[in-house]
């Protein structure tokens, strides 16, 4: 992929291989803009729409990406990882295109919509507690009684592979001022910054993560890995309680802040890339959207990550309900 700054950087160069290795297998998803949102945002807006990608996604990229990193027999034990729903399906669908056996562990309260398109692709799935159990505890076992190997969820090769939808949209528009993405334990986020970092490094990248759930905003704060009690917010894929090993790190030296956002802020934004913008975005997808819709993004040429669209039947036909009560923030249906 031709870049116009080629910075000497491992890091940065394994996002360049990364996007090499999915061209013809991920989408190179859309730049999105709208005259409508330009002038309700006072900005110039471009939308990078991962909600297109492979099983409705970002996740695809580091999920393919890292599978073909394995050795032949760490494909032949087959994999299990633990996922919400969208790493689920990533995992899932890039399985199955490089034929290895999969096990996702998933919440008992996952969304049917994302458990649903995860079987879709002959995944095996086992259930737990996230209120009781520890899910990477939970995996750990599942894993060893099996003799699976255990797939990350925090790896280089995912940051990597996430990186490349960056690395699309600094591409397609290089003279950006401020990129906005969600984050959950921190690998898209992450990938961001080292795409910036080898492309244009003037270009400040922004995090949001829900209000309910502020793990890298606390992280930050703190300048170490913090824990915080069981998140509680709609966007069920940013229920991350604690960021990522490996992608804590790039986020503390180069993410220009966290953003946070109410789940009334990501309804709206639902309901207006739905009604403005003929989109579909799920929660956790709709994050960034949501901080630009509320004033909170600085810059003028404004980069927004939208990361899912796998949103609930559910909750998409409530939003036109005025006279229903207002979602619970405990209930899950991303």
């Amino acid at each position: 992929m031709a870049c116009e700054h080629l910075f000497n950087n491992s890091s940065y160069i394994d996002v360049l291989d990364a996007w090499n290795i999915l061209q013809g297998t991920a989408h190179r998803t859309p730049i999105f803009t709208s005259d409508i949102l330009n002038a309700r945002s006072e900005r110039s807006v471009y939308l990078k729409c991962e909600n297109l990608q492979q099983t409705g996604s970002f996740k695809f990229r580091g999920a393919y990406h890292l599978i073909n990193q394995l050795s032949s027999e760490e494909q032949s034990q087959g994999i299990l990882t633990f996922s919400s729903g969208n790493f689920a399906q990533a995992v899932s669908l890039a399985a199955k295109l490089t034929s290895t056996q999969v096990t996702i562990c998933m919440p008992r309260d996952t969304p049917t919509v994302k458990v649903d398109a995860t079987r879709k692709h002959g995944t095996e799935i086992l259930f737990y507690d996230r209120h009781k159990e520890d899910r990477s505890l939970f995996a750990q076992k599942a894993a060893a009684e099996r003799g699976s190997y255990l797939f990350p969820n925090d790896h280089p090769a995912i940051i990597a592979g996430a990186g490349t939808a960056v690395l699309e949209l600094l591409e397609d528009v290089p003279d950006l001022d401020t990129i906005v993405v969600p984050v959950s334990s921190g690998g898209l986020a992450a990938g961001a910054c080292l795409a910036v970092q080898g492309h244009s490094p003037s270009i400040r990248v922004y995090g949001v993560e829900p209000e309910g759930a502020g793990d890298t905003f606390i992280s930050l704060d703190k300048k170490k890995r913090t824990r915080i009690p069981p998140p509680q917010t709609l966007a069920d894929g940013l229920r991350s309680d604690i960021p990522g090993n490996y992608s804590f790190p790039i986020n503390l030296q180069y993410l220009a802040g966290v953003l946070l956002v109410s789940d009334m802020a990501i309804l709206n934004a639902i309901r207006y890339a739905a009604t403005q913008l003929n989109m579909v975005l799920e929660p956790s997808g709709a994050t960034s959207l949501a901080a630009l819709l509320e004033g909170k993004v600085p810059g003028k040429r404004i980069g927004v990550i939208l990361s899912g669209g796998n949103i609930q039947p559910s909750l998409f036909e409530s939003l036109w309900e005025t006279d229903r009560a207002p979602i619970s923030p405990h209930t899950s249906i991303d």
